[in-house]
């Protein structure tokens, strides 16, 4: 060989390598170089590798289950629900064993019943925290792994999460989404408020039937005027439904509620899993009582065809239910009047047989407490939010809970209107006429008579015209107004009555926020979590929008603007400070 030989050559790309003899005869640069990126198409390309930057996770955590998806998607790629089978280990088959499901008591002693169904409690004191984590850490990889198919890179996160968590569960879920994710940024989104998104409205109020409690959140252009709790939710519908079983096993009704947990794990004792499945398929929801009241017409009332053929209404039909409990020790079936299966929502929802001044406050029935809330806000608010009165959560599934919940609500709003101040003096002083003040009263019933004297001309018979208003005189209608408002397609603003909207859901909300770039209620960076982790947060009227947009354009601008960015207060929005 020569010794004198040419340069030596840089290090030789794939393109080089196929190329073979070809690429020698090109000129080479004498140092090395980074060959160019091929961009493949995204029709082609691997979402992992070309959308990380863009791609946004949105997580909604609850305590009884956990939604994982895409941002821009229409539903989540993963719902968990929580329960003792998200605690085996690998090579744990016990599962599979005859006697595991006959031996749930001696699993569920020495906890509270159905603990091992819930990921986290309200009541923070004496959980660990660290065990939560790991539940969430692992249902979070599975479905990374298995379901959204991608891989460990740094993702920024979208946190749907309930405006009345904890911050020590928060502090928990952040330490996960930083330490083991390593997400970038971590961002915060009201459930009410995506809700309100989903169903395609800025204000609503939403009532939230929840696990352990039921919340109702009024929301006014997109943002949370106050919330109200009630305990009266799933968890408490489900304890109901236990004692509801129980006496129909005895054949007699329970005096007392069972408070112990060695009770509810006697031979007779139904698990909690058939508690719950028996709440979710077999329980519904009587109509109210008390019908509308009606408004008096002139004349004989309308009458309407109705069916000879016409089934019994659901609330007189007292034909037996069959149903077997599997769980019981020996198994046993019983039989239920099927108007029987709605008792456990009254008694859990409603209460009518005991009076309003019964109640603690946080124990107030739910369509009292929708009345109450919308009785308390101010009336520009409130004429936009009954309008759009929105029910998510897992027990607004049961058959008529809905609209026994609106038409209570409804109910009360005809009987005692908007006027805060209530009771006997109240309502003597309505009906004695001599108490009663002319302008402010009359206004309230309605149109004021006015007597009109009528033209000679325009009587017949002796016939007079009747009294009427001007004031409540409805307005001429404007042909040309019409007609421009048809072409612009435009609709009016509905408002002052009630309605109900159906959502899509708080996590399909936060999808289509977040796929518009919508900005988020509170933005938690990774570093500065790091560096001062809850302790850092601040109150929101401590900081300073405009200051943290404002950058400096001059020479070294850029550092200096994110150089006071990082050392400027952030805070957790709505969810406070310690």
């Amino acid at each position: 060989m020569s010794s004198s030989a040419g340069p030596s050559l840089p290090h030789r790309a794939v393109s080089s390598i196929r190329a073979g003899d070809r690429s020698s005869t090109q000129a080479l640069p004498s140092t090395p170089q980074t060959p160019p990126r091929t961009v493949v198409p995204a029709t082609f390309g691997s979402p992992a590798t070309l959308r990380a930057d863009d791609e946004v996770v949105i997580i909604e955590t609850g305590s009884r289950k956990l939604r994982v998806g895409f941002a821009g998607d229409a539903a989540p790629k993963r719902i968990v629900s929580f329960g003792p089978e998200q605690q085996r280990r690998a090579g744990d088959f016990r599962a599979w064993d005859v006697a595991y499901q006959v031996d749930w008591r001696k699993r569920a002693s020495g906890k509270p019943w159905g603990a091992d169904y819930e990921l986290w409690q309200l009541d923070v004191r004496g959980q660990d925290l660290a065990l939560i984590g790991d539940k969430l850490e692992r249902e979070l990889r599975d479905a990374f792994t298995k379901y959204m198919l991608i891989d460990s890179r740094p993702r920024r996160v979208a946190l749907v999460l309930p405006p009345t968590l904890p911050l020590p569960l928060i502090s928990s879920v952040f330490d996960i989404m930083f330490n083991r994710f390593q997400a970038p940024s971590v961002s915060l989104l009201s459930s009410p408020v995506m809700s309100a998104m989903a169903a395609g409205t800025r204000s609503a109020l939403v009532i939230d039937l929840g696990w352990h409690e039921t919340t109702i959140t009024a929301v006014y252009e997109f943002r949370e005027v106050h919330t109200w709790r009630t305990i009266r939710a799933g968890k408490l519908l489900v304890e109901e439904t236990y004692e509801f079983l129980t006496s129909a096993i005895r054949g007699r009704p329970s005096t007392a509620r069972t408070e112990r947990t060695e009770d509810k794990l006697e031979d007779n004792a139904v698990s909690f899993e058939e508690c719950e499945e028996f709440a979710t398929r077999m329980l519904w929801c009587k109509r109210p009582a008390r019908q509308p009241m009606q408004d008096a017409t002139e004349g004989l009332p309308t009458l309407h065809e109705q069916d000879e053929t016409e089934t019994i209404p659901p609330a007189e039909d007292h034909s037996p239910m069959a149903i077997m409990l599997n769980s019981c020790n020996p198994p046993k079936t019983v039989e239920i009047p099927f108007a029987a299966l709605a008792d456990p929502c009254e008694a859990v929802f409603f209460e009518p047989h005991l009076s309003p001044c019964c109640f603690d406050d946080h124990e107030i029935p739910v369509h009292l407490l929708a009345y109450r809330a919308l009785l308390q806000l101010p009336l520009d608010v409130r004429a936009v939010c009954m309008s759009r009165i929105i029910f998510t959560g897992g027990c607004s599934n049961i058959i008529g809970l809905k609209g026994r919940i609106f038409d209570e609500v409804s109910l009360l709003a005809k009987e005692r209107g908007w006027d805060p101040v209530t009771g006997k003096g109240v309502d003597q002083y309505k009906t004695n006429p001599k108490l009663r003040r002319n302008s402010s009263r009359q206004s309230s019933e309605g149109s004021t008579p006015v007597t009109v004297q009528a033209k000679s001309g325009s009587t017949e018979g002796g016939e007079t015209a009747p009294p009427s208003n001007p004031a409540h005189a409805p307005p001429e209608i404007d042909h040309v107004q019409e007609m421009i408002q048809k072409e612009r397609n435009y609709k009016p603003f509905v408002q002052g009555k009630l309605r109900v909207l159906d959502s899509l859901g708080p996590w399909c909300g936060a999808s289509i926020a977040t796929q518009l770039k919508i900005p988020a209620l509170a933005t938690v960076e990774r570093e500065l979590w790091l560096q001062q982790g809850i302790n850092g947060a601040s109150r929101p009227n401590e900081v300073d929008v405009k200051v943290q947009q404002r950058q400096s354009m001059g020479a070294g601008g850029l550092i200096r603007g994110q150089a006071s960015q990082a050392s400027s207060n952030w805070t957790l929005g709505a969810w406070g400070l310690i």
